[in-house]
């Protein structure tokens, strides 16, 4: 098989060839890595990449594993590469910093080993920005990740790398994490899909198990198959994370589409003129919505009775908590804190002024935020707002600091309308919902209730059937 089909397949379908032995795991390595040396270079989504010769010994090494024992997992010789912010043990994991330029873990963690125990092999990294900070994938170790639409543009952040590596094919899967919408925003802007499980879904190792946190692991894909079998993967309960959720994780390996007619959706849009947009941002997500219409279901304007500020205000406060403690130690040292990018310095220096009294204050306005969304899916089934404030920017700016005529006051702000599915702690999944006049891409959030994956991923696929988006390739793929 060419090359180029291999890497044009779904990753179900891939992996089904390599067990069924129609194609095998070298070739398909083989394929993947031409695929990388082709278009890497102009876009720097992969990072840290293994030696070739490395990862095709490890792929015949896959060929003989399964002719012999039969697969290793549902992944078995499929090729990934994990977001430069998660251990790797024996792969260079920087998280984007000066800091961590050589630093070579010695443990995986949680969900990269059950990514090696489902038979994948990693071939290295993909970008982010430095300690992810952002939905940027620029950073001082590898530099400026590009859109696969548009190389002038941004690929989004802080899983960017992951998201223009799976547009432009050059991984099947890809992995990624989100805070402040990490998951959600390089999916709308590279035309693939994105979905921020409920907190506790998929085990995260960190140094703190206790606290509420901000921050979950899960997965992108192309298409809502590829998307289940990941997150089948990735989730499921792990001793050491005590909050993590019991259920079998078999119930989201193979999606189905559910009838559209019926289904509820209420569009909180720009929460009643609270958040600002570029010009163009909207009326694609209402044309999205339109496709649910289209097949039965209803649409229903919303404003939540709730403030957006303090949504807000308490979402930054409990960040600069969870984010500036995370970064205090290196902060306190000077030598270190001179190499921190200014976002970072900024998160710890506010974080240091908070009292335990901030952060409670916080936590209670976020469970109040939390009921006011657990009465709205008393009416919708799904809540509705766009993936992005803006399309992707030029690649060599830091972030936007205007939109549709307003200051943006934060390094964040300009991605606000993620902060409401976060802060939630419900999961939400990015749809891919066209392109602009100037080709570039957008998505749609849906959030869910709180631990419906499964919901989430049934209408995905349901809206996948309908327009076909997975379809849609960047130009340079492009016949």
């Amino acid at each position: 098989m060419p090359s180029s089909d291999l890497v044009m397949m779904r990753a179900t379908d891939l992996a089904r060839a390599i067990r069924d032995r129609a194609v095998s795991a070298r070739e398909v390595m083989q394929a993947h890595l031409d695929q990388i040396a082709r278009h890497n270079p102009a876009v720097t989504a992969i990072v840290s990449l293994r030696d070739p010769d490395l990862l095709l010994a490890e792929a015949e090494a896959a060929d003989r594993d399964l002719a012999e024992n039969g697969p290793r997992g549902p992944l078995h010789g499929l090729p990934h590469a994990v977001k430069d912010l998660s251990a790797t043990a024996g792969i260079r994991t920087t998280q984007g910093s000066p800091l961590f330029r050589d630093t070579v873990p010695e443990v995986d963690a949680i969900h990269v080993a059950r990514l090696k125990q489902a038979g994948a092999i990693l071939i290295g990294k993909t970008n982010v920005p430095e300690f992810g900070l952002g939905s940027h994938s620029t950073n001082p170790v590898f530099g400026v990740t590009r859109n696969a639409y548009d190389p002038t543009k941004a690929g989004g952040g802080s899983s960017g790398g992951a998201g223009v590596a799976l547009a432009l094919r050059m991984v099947p899967l890809a992995d990624g994490s989100d805070h402040g919408g990490s998951l959600r925003n390089p999916a709308a802007w590279n035309n693939v899909l994105g979905l921020r499980p409920a907190a506790g879904r998929v085990p995260n190792s960190t140094d703190e198990v206790f606290l509420p946190q901000l921050g979950v692991v899960g997965p992108m894909a192309r298409c809502t198959a590829d998307l289940g079998l990941l997150l089948s993967v990735q989730a499921g309960y792990d001793p050491r994370t005590p909050t993590a959720l019991r259920q079998d994780p078999v119930v989201f390996a193979a999606p189905q589409p559910r009838a559209l007619k019926g289904l509820r959706i209420g569009w909180i849009g720009d929460f009643g003129g609270h958040l600002p947009f570029e010009p163009g941002v909207l009326d694609l997500c209402e044309a999205g919505l339109k496709v649910f219409s289209a097949h039965g279901a209803a649409i229903e304007p919303v404003l939540p009775a709730f403030d957006p500020k303090a949504i807000w205000r308490a979402w930054v406060v409990l960040r600069q908590g969870l984010t500036g403690a995370a970064l205090a130690a290196h902060w306190r040292d000077p030598a270190k804190r001179a190499v921190m990018k200014p976002e970072a310095v900024w998160e710890v220096e506010q974080g240091r002024t908070l009292t335990a009294f901030d952060l409670h204050a916080a936590s209670v306005t976020r469970t109040a935020w939390y009921h006011c969304v657990r009465g709205l899916f008393e009416r919708f089934d799904v809540l509705a707002l766009p993936a992005a404030q803006v399309f992707p920017f030029d690649a060599e700016e830091t972030w936007p600091r205007r939109i549709a005529g307003r200051d943006m006051d934060t390094y964040h702000r300009w991605m606000e309308v993620v902060v409401p599915g976060t802060l939630s702690g419900c999961p939400v999944i990015s749809l891919p919902v066209g392109l602009n006049p100037a080709g570039l891409p957008m998505g749609l959030q849906l959030i869910a209730p709180n631990q419906d994956e499964a919901g989430l991923l049934a209408i995905a696929a349901a809206y996948e059937a309908a327009t076909g988006f997975d379809r849609t390739l960047p130009p340079v793929l492009r016949g």
